[in-house]
């Protein structure tokens, strides 16, 4: 057994993030070296023949140092190219040794080291991070038993049932073939021809269209494993289950007009976001919930539990919490982490299993796959980040880029040579994974279950259970993207699958395309058995045993903290710095981030001559970058803002998009001047606050309408000239 023991990777986190930072900085002793380590002693010049004479093919380092260059970009991903990651670790709170037998969910004590990725899914590499997209949201645990990966998204649910027409999916979303045009966006007409023939996407249409679309940031998102998986106890007896991740500062979203000008103004927005929270100590925290459903209420629901366009209401199946997620290191290299580690939903631990969920199933072959193809190796579970935590012990030898050394004659099982090593974990005491013993009775067959066949009940279940401001912004974005569409009949056949989820909804959209909503011919059906009644199988909505479901709006999130909310603090020389001060140290007590923005960099000047750094200036800064805004005292400093242009333009924008607004004594009149007090009756809205005597309590009412995260009622008011 010792000829084959690999002395790589001990099972410790401490040897983990060692093997991630394996180049140690020592500046005092740091040479420039070739890839073999020979130092370089001239990093400036190629080898000539002469100083103005050909160069040599002999200049090895030269080959090195461009060869490398050459080859520094890896194919991007497919879906998901656009992401950013970080590292952290994941604690149990409470053992699930009677649903699983995974050491990981079993254990208390144990700190298990993650690294987690998020992404949008229809750009490339280069694209905004603010598009309408789907986000991932991926977690590799390091754990004892192996890499377990959580591989799902910011939205439960998905387009399609079946695997096969995940090429045909994506092909319709990313930018049109003939031109390249759109990237990152759906709103063109290739995605919504697919759409309108494949009515089993009208229930993820209907997130998709939602603000869940457009999040505030990484660390305000919910995540979703998707796909009904198995958990199995060491008795063998096995639990459905699904899986959840809820951000602890609550689920907030950014207006879509908001969103297009972040993607001008900062396009690594959320990437950025996720990076500062985490540089600052403002580590960010989901709790990972789970839904458990005993085998033997399978068929209980008026849905298939493996139909991966649908989702269990928490009414029906309370998320139970079990654990928590932190993310508390930045990564050391952006490619040699993020853009190299290599997620896999058949990446697993003893104790959790798949389901025949049948897009699920298509995903098992397909990320192993698409690794291959990216990181160009059936080697790349050596890459750093992807290595797991225990040693590996097996027989696949050599293959590009092959980084382990195996010792020893054997490279086969069964064997005596080697004294049998490694050998099979046969036993359950040993700790071997053994695949979930159901029983399968049936003929082979291309088709789907006749209980995949309601397209539309939750569709319109989630519609319900919008407040009224979400439901409006599904309907402005169904616009928006159809308005985009240039072929009238895709257009008629999208409003009129529309009428199945909700007849005003449809009514409402088809009227700004000057359309009028009709009855959809549904699709012919091609997932029919040869022997069965192709009307068995056509497009049907089943209601659903529940009219609205709380936990699918965003209206009824965690509203009762400011932490790490971005505050613009608009001043100008002549500013009463006990103003500014004195709101600057509320916010920042209770874990708000603020930036003093004036006319120019560098310092203002104080009612008591005071110098006050400036973060950013007007032509730097922009409200759609924050989440409130606050105009502090000083007459002077009021005076120049109200004269000031940006400074206007910049309280409308940030009115416009619903958020809070303060001003304490003389910067109400730069309220005055702004949009806000063109009307007297703006003056008292919602989120609006001035006009206080008291320093305090000014404070403690802007704190809460920053909780609040945004007045969506504003809405309703006349349009902002911002």
């Amino acid at each position: 057994m010792a000829k084959n023991k690999s002395a790589r990777n001990k099972n410790t986190e401490t040897k983990k993030v060692a093997d991630l930072q394996q180049h140690t900085e020592n500046p005092e002793n740091e040479f420039l070296t070739t890839n073999q380590g020979l130092k370089i002693n001239d990093n400036q010049n190629s080898l000539k023949a002469g100083d103005r004479g050909p160069s040599l093919l002999e200049d090895f380092i030269l080959r090195e140092k461009i060869t490398h260059f050459d080859h520094e970009r890896i194919p991007e991903r497919i879906v998901h190219a656009r992401g950013t990651g970080a590292h952290g670790f994941f604690e149990l709170y409470e053992s699930m040794e009677k649903y699983t037998r995974a050491g990981f969910l079993n254990d208390t004590s144990v700190k298990t080291p993650v690294f987690a990725r998020f992404s949008t899914v229809a750009g490339s590499r280069g694209s905004t991070d603010l598009a309408r997209d789907v986000r991932g949201f991926s977690v590799k645990f390091y754990t004892q038993e192996g890499n377990y990966d959580l591989v799902g998204n910011n939205i439960p649910v998905f387009f399609i049932q079946d695997a096969m027409k995940f090429p045909d999916l994506v092909h319709a979303l990313k930018p049109e073939p003939h031109n390249e045009i759109p990237q990152a966006a759906s709103a063109h007409d290739t995605f919504w021809d697919f759409i309108s023939l494949m009515p089993e996407s009208m229930h993820m249409v209907m997130w998709a269209m939602s603000d869940r679309a457009i999040p505030r940031s990484y660390r305000m998102m919910e995540g979703f494993g998707v796909h009904t998986f198995r958990f199995v106890n060491e008795q063998g007896k096995s639990h459905f289950v699904k899986f959840h991740w809820k951000p602890l500062l609550g689920v907030h979203s950014v207006a879509w007009d908001e969103a297009q000008n972040i993607s001008g103004k900062d396009p690594d927005f959320h990437r950025r976001d996720l990076w500062e929270a985490i540089e600052t100590g403002n580590f960010p925290e989901w709790e990972l919930g789970v839904q458990l459903i005993d085998e033997k209420d399978e068929h209980k629901f008026e849905f298939d539990l493996l139909d991966p366009t649908k989702l269990i209401p928490e009414e029906l199946v309370p998320v139970k919490i079990i654990g928590k997620l932190t993310l508390n290191r930045n990564t050391d290299n952006f490619f040699a982490e993020t853009e190299q580690i290599a997620f896999h939903p058949g990446h697993l631990v003893p104790g959790i299993d798949f389901t025949n969920d049948p897009l699920l199933q298509g995903r098992l072959f397909s990320y192993t796959d698409t690794q291959l193809s990216r990181l160009g190796s059936p080697n790349f579970h050596e890459i750093p980040i992807n290595r797991p935590v225990v040693d590996i012990h097996n027989n696949q030898r050599d293959g590009h880029m092959r980084q382990m050394i195996n010792k020893g004659q054997t490279s086969y099982e069964p064997n005596t040579l080697g004294g049998g090593c490694p050998f099979q974990a046969m036993m359950k005491k040993m700790g071997g994974f053994t695949s979930f013993l159901e029983r399968i009775d049936a003929k082979k067959i291309r088709s789907r279950s006749k209980s995949f066949t309601d397209h539309f009940g939750q569709a319109t279940l989630f519609f319900n259970s919008q407040s009224q401001p979400e439901k409006d912004h599904i309907v402005n974005a169904l616009r928006f993207e159809l308005g985009k569409v240039q072929t009238p009949a895709i257009r008629q056949r999208m409003v009129n699958l529309l009428t199945q989820v909700d007849k005003g909804l449809a009514e409402q959209v088809a009227a700004s395309l000057g359309l009028v909503a009709g009855k959809p011919e549904m699709p012919m059906n091609h997932s029919v058995p040869a022997d069965a009644n192709p009307k068995d199988y056509q497009p049907r909505k089943v209601k659903s045993s529940i009219e609205s479901s709380a936990a699918l709006s965003m209206a009824g999130t965690l509203k009762n903290s400011i932490q790490t909310r971005k505050i613009a603090i608009l001043a100008a020389n002549g500013v009463d710095d006990a103003s500014l001060a004195a709101m600057k140290k509320a916010l920042e007590a209770k874990g708000a981030q603020t930036k003093v923005i004036a006319p120019m960099l560098g310092f203002i000047k104080s009612t008591s001559g005071k110098n006050i750094a400036v973060d950013e200036s007007f032509l730097i800064a922009a409200s759609v970058l924050y989440d409130a805004v606050f105009i502090p005292a000083g007459a002077a400093s009021a005076a120049a803002l109200k004269a000031n242009p940006d400074a206007l333009h910049f309280i409308n924008e940030a009115y416009k998009h619903c958020k809070a607004i303060a001003a304490d004594a003389e910067g109400a009149e730069v309220i005055g001047e702004s949009y806000i007090g063109m009307n007297e009756k703006d003056k008292t809205e919602a989120g609006v606050l001035s006009g206080y005597k008291s320093a305090n309590k000014l404070a403690a009412d802007f704190i809460n309408a920053i909780a609040q995260h945004r007045f969506w009622e504003r809405e309703k008011m006349r349009k902002v000239p911002a």
